[in-house]
């Protein structure tokens, strides 16, 4: 005979064993070498494939209210974080202060939760998105994995689900001395809405930090005759530029690389200079300087102005940030 047949009710998602025994079901018919076992008192047909699958498994091994925080709710939510941040694989969970931590091997527990706003995504509890970006201020700076474009870029992103930069100033402001508070606050005015990664943005601060003047971003073009010519990354309206980003997952592929050539082809004949920006333009230095001397020129912009050195990213919160220690 096969294992004793399981309630749909139980198949449907990670279920508690707590509640099937409630059910009535033995638990040795829980110890069944078909069910998986996510964590501590949960089980499941089959293992989690994903991120949202390991959040429901825990979701299902909580009394007490939580929500996902920091990183994985970053990840939840489509924010995309650095490569740094994402080798965290723990998932992170906020509880009330008067709460214990969640202990488990793979969590790290938080509390606080009173302090932060949550919604409900995929049928488990995550911080909203503006104080998901407070959290990852704890992360930057002193050794973390998370710099300060990092922290920025993931700023952006926020914004545009925000609507607006107000809601990250906002969302510190709740907070009783959120760590990472003086980064943080240092970010929000260099926050932009309008970026569509994380590229767009770091390649908007090198500019900016080099001397240039601030491009639009994501923006429609159309010729004097009102023809569209396109959408691009990066704009200086005045100075008939645009810039693109080229990232390799998107623009590698031949038909990506045809479709771009053909977009590239209609601005220049309508006056505008293409300027693709790639990966080692902002992250090699002889690149980096290249890449902006030859923005420079297409800007009219003198390249002996550049301050190429202040273009380079920030991975650690600059000195400036940091509070004087008292004497």
């Amino acid at each position: 005979m096969g294992p004793l047949p399981l309630p749909p009710s139980l198949l449907a998602k990670p279920f508690a064993v707590r509640d099937a025994v409630r059910l009535g079901i033995p638990e040795d018919r829980l110890r069944g070498a078909d069910l998986w076992r996510p964590t501590h008192g949960v089980r499941m047909l089959d293992p989690p494939l994903d991120l949202v699958e390991r959040a429901r498994a825990f979701a299902a091994a909580s009394r007490s209210p939580f929500a996902f925080s920091h990183v994985t709710a970053a990840q939840l939510l489509g924010i995309l974080v650095s490569e740094e941040m994402e080798t965290d694989c723990l998932l992170h969970i906020v509880r009330a202060t008067t709460s214990n931590r969640m202990r488990r091997d793979e969590v790290r527990g938080h509390r606080g939760l009173e302090w932060r706003r949550s919604i409900l995504l995929d049928g488990v509890p995550v911080v909203e998105p503006c104080d998901t970006w407070v959290d990852l201020g704890e992360m930057v700076g002193g050794g973390k994995p998370a710099g300060l474009d990092d922290l920025i870029a993931a700023g952006d992103a926020v914004a545009n689900l925000a609507r607006g930069v107000k809601p990250l100033k906002q969302a510190i402001e709740r907070r009783v001395r959120p760590r990472g508070k003086i980064t943080l606050t240092y970010a929000v005015p260099r926050i932009r809405v309008g970026s569509a990664s994380a590229m767009e943005s770091r390649a908007r601060l090198m500019i900016v930090r080099a001397g240039l003047p601030e491009p639009s971003l994501n923006q429609h073009v159309v010729s004097d005759f009102g023809e569209w010519l396109g959408c691009a990354d990066l704009v200086w309206r005045a100075e008939r530029v645009v810039g693109e980003y080229q990232g390799v997952r998107w623009h590698s592929s031949l038909e990506q690389q045809a479709a771009d050539e053909v977009r590239f082809a209609r601005f220049r004949r309508n006056g505008w200079a293409v300027v693709p920006i790639v990966s080692d333009d902002v992250f090699e230095k002889n690149h980096r300087d290249a890449k902006l001397i030859e923005l420079a020129e297409a800007l009219g912009a003198d390249p002996q102005t550049l301050a190429l050195g202040e273009a380079a990213p920030q991975f650690l919160a600059p000195q400036q940030f940091r509070r004087p220690r008292r004497r």
